[in-house]
C-alpha cells in the first residue's frame, strides 16, 4: 500500500469498540451484510452489474468507483483496515499483535473439527487517501483477496468491497439513504439491492 507506513491496533480495545458499535455481529462483511440490513447499501463496481473486469479501462472504472465511495465516507481522516485469514484451525500461525493481528473467529461450527472455520482478523491504521488502498482495492476485484473491511477509527462506517462492487454500512438508515441517492448510477436494479 502507498502512503504512510501502516500501524497495528490494539486488540482488546478495537474489540470494544467494535461491539459498541456493530452489537450481536462478528467483523465479518457478509453477517454484516445481513445483521444491519436497514444502513446497508451495495454498490456494483461496473455498469449493468458486470462482475469482473476484461481490461485496464474497466479496472479503471473500479477503482474510480471504489475510491469515490471511500473517499465519501472517510477523506481526512484515518482508517482501519481489517483483513482476513481463513483457516480450518484455530490458530495456525505465529500471531503477534505487533504484526497488526487483532482477533480470532469461529464462523463456522461443526462437531467435526475437520470443517470448522475460523477467521483470523488483522487490523492496520492507514492515513485515507485517494488510491492509498488500490492494490487491495483491485486484488479484491479480481477475488484473490476477500473478506476485507475499511472503517473510520470510530467503527461508524464501514466499506466491505467484494468482487463485483461494495457494502457500505452506515450510521442511520436516513445517512444511508442519501449515500445511496448520491451514486445511484451504481446500484442494483434488483430489488434486494443485491
Amino acid at each position: 500500500m502507498e502512503g504512510r507506513q501502516a500501524r497495528a491496533v490494539p486488540g482488546p480495545a478495537l474489540t470494544e469498540l467494535w461491539e459498541q458499535r456493530w452489537p450481536g455481529c462478528p467483523p465479518v462483511g457478509y453477517q454484516l451484510r445481513t445483521a444491519y440490513r436497514e444502513r446497508r447499501v451495495r454498490f456494483h463496481s461496473l455498469p449493468e452489474s458486470q462482475r469482473h473486469s476484461e481490461d485496464e479501462s474497466e479496472y479503471a472504472v473500479v477503482l474510480h468507483r471504489y475510491n469515490t465511495v471511500l473517499d465519501a465516507l472517510f477523506a481526512g481522516g484515518d482508517v482501519y483496515v481489517i483483513t482476513p485469514v481463513w483457516s480450518t484451525e484455530a490458530r495456525t500461525l505465529p500471531f503477534r499483535q505487533e504484526d497488526g493481528y487483532w482477533r480470532s473467529l469461529l464462523v463456522e461450527d461443526d462437531p467435526d473439527p475437520d470443517f470448522r472455520t475460523y477467521c483470523h482478523l488483522f487490523a492496520a491504521r492507514h492515513r485515507w487517501r485517494h488510491g492509498c488502498l488500490d492494490e487491495v482495492l483491485r486484488a479484491t476485484a479480481d477475488d484473490e483477496v476477500s473478506g476485507v473491511l475499511i472503517t473510520d477509527t470510530g467503527m461508524r462506517r464501514v466499506h466491505h468491497p467484494y468482487d463485483g462492487g461494495a457494502d457500505v454500512l452506515l450510521t442511520t438508515p436516513e445517512e444511508r439513504d442519501r449515500m445511496r441517492d448520491r451514486y445511484a448510477d451504481w446500484l442494483s436494479r434488483h430489488p434486494s439491492g443485491l
